[in-house]
């Protein structure tokens, strides 16, 4: 059977899938993967890649991070509290149906700049092309 992550991770695939209201289909065409493998994961039967992760998460829009932290690829206590943070407000403001895309990219860019500002880096900014290699703005005077 199993394991509790892999579980975990299919219950939460499930639910980010039904918010950005994609059928699992759809989801599986957008991915790459076969649509019984993505029901597979769904149903915690199958324990996916790195790589198929990134797909999925690329095709939910979503944080990689997350779903390797929810996989057990990544340990979220080694990287970090923030970063499951960041992935989960990344996640948010990309599912809101309230929001368009263009609404939702900006909104993401304003929080890449507060957090920038604030001394965290913006090494997984998704396509931002803002100045993502500058770092923390802290200066001394």
């Amino acid at each position: 059977m199993a394991s509790l992550n892999v579980g975990n991770l299919g219950d939460y695939l499930r639910e980010q899938r039904r918010n950005a209201q994609l059928s699992l289909r759809q989801l599986a065409d957008a991915a790459g993967v076969s649509n019984p493998y993505l029901s597979q994961i769904e149903r915690g039967l199958r324990k996916p890649s790195a790589e198929v992760l990134q797909q999925v998460a690329k095709a939910l829009r979503i944080s990689a991070e997350t779903l390797y932290v929810r996989a057990g690829i990544l340990d979220a206590e080694r990287d970090g509290e923030e970063r499951l943070r960041e992935g989960a407000t990344r996640a948010v403001i990309l599912a809101d149906p309230s929001l368009n895309e263009r609404q939702k990219q900006v909104l993401l860019q304003i929080y890449e700049s507060f957090r920038k500002e604030n001394g965290f880096g913006a090494d997984e900014a998704d396509g931002s092309d803002d100045d993502v290699d500058a770092g923390p703005r802290r200066t001394a005077g």
